[in-house]
């Protein structure tokens, strides 16, 4: 999967492990993958999505922590949310939505199959254990889109490897080294917790 890595994401990445202020960038990360892809959807269609996506995206953020424990770089541990995400699109029949097209779906879950069997995710349970207890709202199907195959936001062709755009547009395989000098400040929702700092 194509995907991009600048500091932000590394910021994230510490943040999301830091006692309180993970909290904070939890729920930011949630909040704009929510709206990054419900920007993807027909504008009719978003906000009987937005609940489940909310709920969803949550989970991944436990996904994410538990690749870096388990010891994927910061690119693949990302890739794997995206992965699950694309999973609960294709179930969902939400093509429009989907990074990658359905026929990469297998390639994508082999490469990542030891960590998704280890958590019982698969194609038709993205979340497996990950799953809230209280579960993920519901949301309407679009199976017609599935059936009509246009996938207008998917990228096809980086099912083999985590490829990583930089910030100069240059491709990275597999992602790059972590910088030694990462600021948590610059995760998203940071921002949040100074204001409320300040409000007190």
């Amino acid at each position: 999967m194509k995907l991009r890595q600048n500091v932000r994401h590394w910021a994230a990445k510490r943040a999301l492990t830091t006692p309180v202020v993970g909290d904070y960038v939890n729920d930011r990360l949630v909040d704009m993958h929510t709206d990054i892809f419900l920007n993807k959807a027909d504008e009719d269609r978003r906000e009987e999505r937005r609940a489940h996506l909310d709920d969803f995206f949550d989970a991944t953020m436990e996904t994410y922590v538990a690749a870096l424990e388990a010891g994927y770089p910061e690119a693949e541990a990302r890739e794997i949310t995206h992965v699950q995400a694309n999973f609960d699109f294709f179930t969902h029949g939400w093509a429009e939505m989907m990074e990658i097209p359905a026929d990469e779906l297998e390639e994508h879950y082999r490469r990542y199959e030891e960590f998704f069997t280890r958590y019982g995710i698969t194609i038709d349970d993205p979340l497996g254990e990950f799953r809230p207890v209280d579960g993920v709202a519901d949301a309407p199907r679009t199976p017609e889109r599935m059936e009509a195959g246009e996938f207008e936001n998917a990228v096809a062709g980086f099912a083999d490897d985590a490829y990583v755009e930089g910030e100069h547009g240059e491709m990275h395989v597999g992602g790059r080294d972590e910088p030694d000098d990462v600021d948590v400040t610059a995760a998203p929702g940071v921002d949040d917790l100074d204001e409320e700092a300040r409000a007190d």
